[in-house]
């Protein structure tokens, strides 16, 4: 049995590729502050649970030399482990609505959803003022606090467009059945940041994260209207 300084060290690789994956050892090694060695060892033990596999990644351009690095991500088993307990009864709650009020109850649970979470998030997002990334980064760090273990990924450099990955759903069982709590959640981001994003991925439609896709360029030209609009507003008054 492994010792408790050997389990929380695994957890926290497991934790990582919730979060990250697809990522390499080396780069959780770099996080943690371990050896590449060590966190390859807690690997072996999460892929023999079958709490994470390795994800192939597609190869563009010409492959470099050498043997090339291993992605990982966290399976199903993993995620049913860290599904809130009270996930069956949601469940069951919301089959029950929708048999005894019809599909338009489930629409108008989702429609709510979605305001509640626009509602939550709303300060955190205006508190980090008006760059789109520092937006997008500050959602990104509070829907973690939240469970759904976040993050922000440049998407060609990130001059134009950014990505928020969510690696995690607490509500993951509900949304398979009910894919409109998906998009009331993608609606809710859009407004938070205030331009249109796309939902590229979800764990409930069976990948391994949510993506959510934010042209950052449309965001900068957007903010820049509004300080010169703010701007000749000033000069006239």
């Amino acid at each position: 049995m492994a010792e408790p300084g050997e389990q929380g060290t695994r957890e926290l690789v497991l934790d990582l590729i919730v979060e990250k994956g697809p990522v390499t050892a080396s780069v959780i090694a770099k996080i943690l502050n371990l050896t590449t060695a060590a966190v390859r060892r807690h690997i072996t033990s999460l892929e023999q649970l079958g709490e994470i596999a390795e994800h192939h990644q597609p190869t563009s351009g010409q492959r470099s030399r050498g043997r090339p690095a291993r992605h990982y991500v966290a399976t199903d088993i993993a995620h049913e482990r860290l599904q809130d307990s009270y996930s069956e009864i949601a469940t069951r709650a919301m089959s029950y609505l929708a048999q005894t009020a019809g599909l338009e109850a489930i629409d108008n649970f989702a429609a709510v959803r979605s305001r509640e979470i626009e509602r939550k998030y709303a300060p955190v997002v205006r508190a980090a003022g008006r760059d789109p990334r520092a937006r997008a980064v500050a959602l990104a760090d509070a829907l973690t606090q939240d469970g759904y273990a976040a993050s922000v990924r440049d998407v060609g450099g990130g001059n134009f467009a950014i990505q928020l990955c969510q690696g995690h759903c607490p509500i993951l069982d509900v949304a398979q059945e009910f894919p409109q709590l998906c998009e009331a959640e993608t609606q809710a981001i859009g407004r938070l940041l205030d331009v249109h994003v796309q939902r590229l991925a979800t764990l409930a439609g069976g990948e391994h994260v949510c993506t959510t896709h934010i042209p950052v360029g449309a965001l900068h030209k957007r903010n820049g209207w509004r300080h010169s609009a703010d701007r000749a507003h000033e000069r006239l008054n």
